[in-house]
Order: C-alpha cells, then sequence, then structure tokens
C-alpha cells in the first residue's frame, strides 16, 4: 500500500487522526514534527524562535527529504507545504489527505499559538494563516475530507471510504 500523507493546518487533527488511521489501516506512524524535534533535541517553538522561521521551514523541508517513509501514515507540520522538495517526495509514493476545518473552529482549538510551535510570523492571525496556506493544502491533496463537526473516528471512517474508492 502507498502511503498516507495527511496535511491541513495546526489545530486540524493531523496527529490524532493519523495515529488512528494507522492502526485502522494497518499501517506505521509518522508524525514529522517529532522528527524535527527528535533531530534537534528541542521542541518546535523553540527552535523557531531561536532559528527564525525561515530557516525552520528549510529545516522541515530538509528533515522529511532525508527519511524514508513506507507503508505509513504521515502527519505531517502544517507548514510542510511550503516546502516543494520535501511535498514533492511525500506525494511521490502516496496519497495526501488534506484535513480541512474551518477557521473558527481552528480558533478554538489552538490555544497556545505561541508555544506550539507554528511556523508564522509575529501578529500574524490563525486567518491569515489559514488564508495563506488553504491553496497549498488544496494544490497538493488528492483527496479532501472536511472535518468539520467529525470527531477523529468519524474522519478516520471517511479518509478509508474515499481511499476505498480509489482503489
Amino acid at each position: 500500500m502507498k502511503n498516507i500523507v495527511l496535511i491541513g493546518m495546526p489545530g486540524a487533527g493531523k496527529s490524532t487522526i493519523g495515529v488512528l488511521l494507522a492502526k485502522t489501516m494497518l499501517m506505521s506512524f509518522v508524525d514529522t514534527d517529532l522528527l524535527i524535534q527528535s533531530a534537534y533535541s528541542k521542541g518546535l517553538a523553540d527552535i523557531i524562535r531561536e532559528k527564525g522561521t525561515e530557516r525552520f521551514l528549510e529545516i522541515e523541508n530538509d528533515v522529511i527529504c532525508e527519511n524514508n517513509f513506507e507503508n505509513s501514515v504521515v502527519a505531517t507540520g502544517g507548514s510542510a507545504v511550503f516546502g516543494e522538495k520535501a511535498m514533492r517526495k511525500l506525494k511521490k509514493d502516496a496519497l495526501t489527505v488534506y484535513l480541512k476545518v474551518d477557521v473558527s473552529e481552528l480558533e478554538k482549538r489552538i490555544s497556545n499559538i505561541h508555544t506550539r510551535g507554528i511556523a508564522m510570523k509575529e501578529g500574524t492571525t490563525i486567518a491569515e494563516l489559514y488564508s495563506q496556506r488553504a491553496p497549498l493544502y488544496e494544490k497538493y491533496a488528492d483527496i479532501t475530507v472536511d472535518c468539520e463537526g467529525l470527531t477523529p473516528e468519524q474522519c478516520v471512517e471517511a479518509i478509508a471510504e474515499l481511499i476505498e474508492k480509489r482503489a
């Protein structure tokens, strides 16, 4: 089976849904944010604070490109779509799923915006970040799942059904 790559905004549920989806699909689970933290022995917020947003995006791109994923559900960081090289690599042997969540719901979910480690310029709102990233999520998505009002388990069911239809 191809890899399944989850993309979407911070707070969309990529990590939570990814673990459940991996169990459902009998696949491994990888979170690229955790790969970055492991490589640098620091939290994402610390890396962004110390190195800056632009350098963080380069690090994210490099870490994704340096790793190989097989039979895995890969939860990417919300900013992974800025790394063209990384996205090419991820899409090569994968089905890319955009977990779409409304801005108002994201604002409710993301209460720790400054400590969470979100690659964004100071003073940027969630709505502004969404408008910057949404076109890239749509560009790279093979499948889009509207997760509005769905539990993580319902999102997993929707993804599995859509993948089955494509088979």
